[in-house]
């Protein structure tokens, strides 16, 4: 029981705390639509498995034990974030974004590859899960337990974020943020730049 607490109460702390993953899906939500900011939620859930899954299977602590390793998935996770930011920060007035491949709303399957990547590129949520599992979790602890500690991490995590698209979309709130669109997507996007320029910054 004293387990199944830590792992809970953990999870909640780290799911609430802000981050890329709330930066995206409050953006998405408000800026284009509940359906791409619920995507993006259940992206970020499926993100959470892959960190789950490697960590299962102790390839998580093997990467956070790797220098090299654990530095190139930092480089690679910094590298989107600034991307993404750097995208935001070119939006216009009218919403659009300069360059001939700029579209003003995400297709399914991009709004659910958008939330993926931010969270299976983020190191942070790596280091969160490995150091939960090796600190909460008991070594003689069932695998069968322990994935149905990842299924709850996953699962927490899509539940958040929908409640953050879900509040971002509503009309009274999307109504009034609206007007200042183009402001809105420059302060997320330096927010994620920020986020990158972090993650490759000496601890």
């Amino acid at each position: 029981m004293t387990e199944l607490l830590a792992v809970i109460t953990l999870t909640l702390l780290a799911v609430i705390s802000p981050g890329p993953d709330f930066a995206m899906v409050s953006r998405n939500s408000l800026q284009l639509s509940r359906r791409a900011g619920l995507l993006t939620a259940l992206g970020i859930g499926l993100g959470v498995l892959v960190h789950i899954g490697y960590t299962l299977f102790g390839v998580g602590l093997l990467v956070r034990q790797s220098v090299w390793l654990f530095g190139l998935l930092k480089l690679a996770g910094a590298g989107y974030l600034v991307f993404l930011g750097i995208r935001m920060l070119r939006s216009r007035p009218d919403g659009g974004s300069p360059g001939p491949d700029s579209a003003p709303a995400l297709s399914d399957i991009a709004a659910l590859r958008t939330g993926f990547l931010t969270n299976a590129l983020n190191p942070k949520t790596m280091v969160f899960v490995v150091s939960l599992f090796l600190q909460a979790v008991r070594p003689d602890t069932p695998l069968s337990v322990q994935a149905g500690y990842g299924a709850f991490i996953a699962v927490a995590h899509v539940v958040w974020f929908a409640l953050v698209a879900l509040f971002f979309s509503a009309g009274t709130v999307q109504g009034r943020l609206l007007k200042i669109r183009h402001r809105i997507d420059h302060v997320f996007g330096a927010v994620l730049i920020g986020f990158g320029m972090l993650l490759v910054s000496p601890a």
